[in-house]
């Protein structure tokens, strides 16, 4: 996978220090706490998943306190006094640029979770060498690959719109409430272009499925290059145990125990799946509720 697309890659999307005016608002001020709070997100666990699950949970809360900046009179006040479109037109922009991204995203993640439901259930009532057990192995590798085409293309799309977006500093004579929360969104907008950088690079993480006719010979030559079991993520994990599942070997023992095994990665990704699900179905909400009190405060 190109180095861009890499989880190391997000740590050189630091978030800047905002410099609000003394006298900033103080719902300003909450949404400059929240920030200050995201700016950890990378270092906030052990787990790439996690990591993820903070950063949407933060989000959330970031957009809440959002909702509430934009229902404020004063703000309502200096969008009525501006006269400058541009700055307008950039916060009505703020939420919208995520909401395709998110709503796709969900669709894929329940996708998945049915697939892998159906997965779970068929291994329950099969036997590994049954044809029914190697169209679900071909059907999760066929969503696996849509969804990590999907997720790659999102992935250019956001490097590309946070290159482009926010490139000019405000007017000095724009009003100081307003100034203040032109600075917030834009940093909210960048926070959250870098937790969906990284969220789209683990579901755009590289498809561990073999091509030789030796399977075990493949699972047997990734462990040695280093990739450790502990060090894959639950997907790709899930890969290596259908890989695993499918190897040709007679003794019984051997298939229970490689059944189990792709049980246990099929349970894992559910739990992932089921939790992401949670953070953007939060974060969807909070959008789409700020996308609304802005189109309420312009209309009025």
């Amino acid at each position: 996978m190109a180095s861009i697309f890499s989880p190391k890659h997000s740590h050189g999307y630091a978030i800047r220090s905002i410099s609000l005016p003394t006298r900033s608002h103080p719902n300003t001020l909450r949404i400059e706490e929240e920030l200050n709070k995201l700016k950890s997100w990378e270092v906030s666990s052990s787990s790439e998943v996690e990591r993820i699950f903070f950063g949407l949970s933060g989000l959330a809360e970031l957009y809440k306190c959002m909702e509430d900046l934009l229902k404020l009179p004063l703000t309502q006040q200096a969008l009525s006094l501006d006269q400058n479109q541009k700055w307008v037109d950039e916060l009505l922009d703020c939420p919208v640029r995520f909401l395709d991204i998110l709503g796709e995203t969900r669709d894929a993640m329940m996708l998945m979770k049915g697939n892998v439901r159906d997965f779970q259930s068929a291994l329950r009532r099969r036997k590994v060498g049954d044809l029914v057990i190697q169209n679900h192995v071909s059907s999760y590798w066929s969503l696996r690959r849509n969804t990590r085409k999907q997720c790659t293309k999102y992935l250019v799309l956001l490097k590309n719109t946070e290159e482009s977006s926010f490139g000019a500093s405000p007017p000095l004579d724009l009003n100081q409430h307003l100034s203040a929360v032109v600075r917030v969104l834009r940093e909210a907008s960048l926070i959250t272009s870098c937790i969906f950088q990284s969220l789209m690079s683990f579901l755009s993480s590289p498809i561990l499925r073999s091509k030789v006719t030796n399977k075990w010979r493949f699972v047997s030559r990734v462990m040695r290059k280093g990739r450790v079991v502990q060090n894959v993520n639950e997907l790709e994990k899930v890969d290596l145990a259908l890989c695993r599942m499918l190897m040709d070997n007679p003794a019984k023992d051997f298939e229970v125990e490689n059944i189990q095994f792709a049980h246990k990665g099929l349970e894992a990704v559910l739990v992932v799946i089921e939790g992401l699900e949670n953070g953007l179905d939060c974060l969807f909400k909070h959008l789409i509720n700020t996308r609304v009190s802005f189109l309420n405060l312009v209309s009025n």
